[in-house]
């Protein structure tokens, strides 16, 4: 497959912070062209089943994704798994165990902004969570929208979800090594996504790097919605220095919120190896 493939592999649903189903999802998809599409939902895999019969009634070829939290350095960092059995026991308990912090947190955060006069932000949350166990700061920022206490979700962030605010609360995720180990061992590739976004220092993200091969990582993605070209040419020379495949996908959340649109992306630059090639036997 060449690299001149439009494909999508990071986006969300309703199944985590998403406000698309995975039909929409796919079907949007298509009309912008995407030929290879994945579906990388935070922490969860329950759309995947979805996801391949949407893209499968469109004509897109599919591989199974999910985006992964880790704590590594002391920040979150984002690792999409693509190609792997979605059934693997290890990789579904995993999960589980990673979700299962979010909602004490979104309790905690809760008291925390009501300590500021906004009341209720728990309860009001929910109703934009497809599901409860994956409750998270975007549906917080979408309920401080609507109740008009911000203009926009990137306000809500800046003023109240970030360290140091009154509704930020830290969540400890699963190790870069288990979230490695569950991709790999379900068959799949593991990707550190959108590394321009962490801020770490040269010497932490040489760390990253490092340890995310030791353990058997083998992408990065390159060509993503939070990527400026500069971005993108960084870590392409990145992808060459540690020999990694090369992934691109939108982050596409939703039409309202998210910059880039699905299947909107520049190309890979032609000199990396597309992570797709290394995964041509799992497309589906």
């Amino acid at each position: 497959m060449e690299p001149l493939l439009n494909a999508d592999l990071h986006c969300h649903s309703v199944v985590s912070d998403g406000t698309l189903t995975p039909e929409a999802l796919a079907a949007r998809a298509k009309a912008n062209g995407v030929q290879l599409w994945a579906l990388t939902d935070h922490d969860e895999i329950g759309g995947q089943e979805r996801a391949m019969a949407a893209a499968k009634a469109e004509g897109m070829k599919y591989l199974t994704g999910v985006e992964i939290s880790i704590t590594f350095a002391g920040k979150t960092v984002h690792i999409v798994g693509l190609g792997f059995d979605h059934k693997n026991d290890a990789l579904v308990q995993g999960l589980r165990n990673t979700r299962g912090g979010r909602g004490e947190r979104a309790k905690e955060m809760s008291e925390g902004l009501a300590k500021v006069g906004i009341m209720g932000a728990y309860e009001g949350s929910l109703k934009y969570v497809g599901n409860p166990e994956l409750i998270s700061r975007t549906h917080f920022a979408r309920f401080l929208v609507e109740t008009g206490v911000c203009k926009d979700t990137s306000e809500v962030f800046r003023k109240y979800l970030t360290e140091n605010k009154p509704g930020f609360v830290p969540h400890r995720w699963a190790s870069l090594e288990n979230a490695v180990k569950w991709i790999t061992g379900a068959g799949g590739i593991a990707v550190i996504a959108h590394p321009a976004r962490y801020g770490f220092t040269a010497n932490e993200e040489f760390a990253l790097f490092t340890e995310f091969k030791n353990h058997g990582g083998r992408g990065v993605e390159v060509v993503t919605g939070s990527h400026s070209s500069a971005d993108a040419l960084q870590y392409a020379d990145t992808a060459l220095e540690f020999e990694l495949a090369a992934s691109r996908g939108s982050d596409f959340h939703s039409p309202e919120e998210s910059h880039t649109d699905l299947g909107t992306l520049p190309w890979l630059p032609g000199q990396l190896t597309p992570v797709w090639e290394l995964l041509s036997d799992r497309i589906q």
